[in-house]
């Protein structure tokens, strides 16, 4: 599967979360500790996003290479420091597309989203939610994954007007229950909370003081870090941390 992190605090240096913590990302990517399900590495890509200033939509970095590979990243994430980040490292599932385009964090408007997992049965298990999307959303989608037509189903909610912990809850109950047996780890991002589920895969949040770190594997061994359990919804921001069961079932 993949590996992915969401950070709201103080501005502090991207490197800090992808290469210096003991566990960072980059390190996730080689050797994570607990895929459940597939994978050994994440080695199909990855990607970075970040807000430049308050109120600014992202900047995302998205490369179809390994991200121990990429020659740039580094000197990048050293000299860049934002106060909202997500990134994300693939694991792609057999039959689906690689890419850039393919590759978290998904974004539109102020948002960034990641999904850790699969659906199972894809594509024909999810007919029925995908059915509700407008044709146009699905003939430009920018890659036909699960994870995007994931973020499609969430941006349509949020268009409707549905509060951003609702949109990711319901999306995540929704497929969970037109293909059941799916990993449905959702990350979602404004740069001022951050929403996530866990269905059948691993996530962690450490809130400290100011800030707030959600990732599928602690960034180190400091004992502030605190699983989530499986089938909950998670909403944190720089003051506090809200982990709530998701709802059952969900419309066809």
């Amino acid at each position: 599967m993949c590996r992915h992190l969401a950070y709201l605090g103080p501005p502090a240096p991207l490197a800090r979360l992808l290469y210096d913590a003991p566990h960072a990302l980059v390190r996730q990517s080689w050797a994570p500790r607990d895929m459940r399900g597939s994978g050994t590495v994440n080695a199909d890509g990855f990607g970075v996003g970040w807000y430049p200033q308050p109120g600014a939509p992202p900047v995302r970095y998205r490369r179809d290479r390994p991200m121990w590979s990429d020659p740039d990243l580094p000197e990048l994430a050293a000299g860049t420091a934002a106060a909202g980040v997500l990134a994300a490292v693939r694991s792609a599932t057999a039959g689906m597309p690689t890419g850039a385009a393919a590759c978290a964090p998904f974004s539109d408007g102020r948002m960034l989203f990641s999904h850790n997992g699969r659906i199972t049965g894809w594509p024909d298990s999810v007919a029925g939610p995908a059915s509700r999307l407008p044709v146009t959303w699905l003939l430009t989608m920018e890659a036909a994954t699960d994870s995007v037509l994931l973020w499609a189903l969430v941006r349509q909610r949020l268009a409707e007007g549905e509060p951003a912990p609702s949109a990711v809850a319901a999306t995540a109950a929704q497929v969970a229950a037109a293909a059941p047996g799916s990993r449905l780890n959702l990350l979602l991002t404004d740069s001022r909370m951050v929403v996530a589920t866990t269905v059948g895969h691993s996530l962690s949040v450490r809130h400290d003081p100011d800030r707030v770190l959600v990732s599928s594997e602690p960034l180190d061994d400091d004992p502030a870090w605190r699983p989530v359990p499986d089938r909950h919804l998670v909403v944190a921001d720089p003051t506090g941390v809200e982990i709530t069961p998701l709802p059952e079932g969900g419309p066809p």
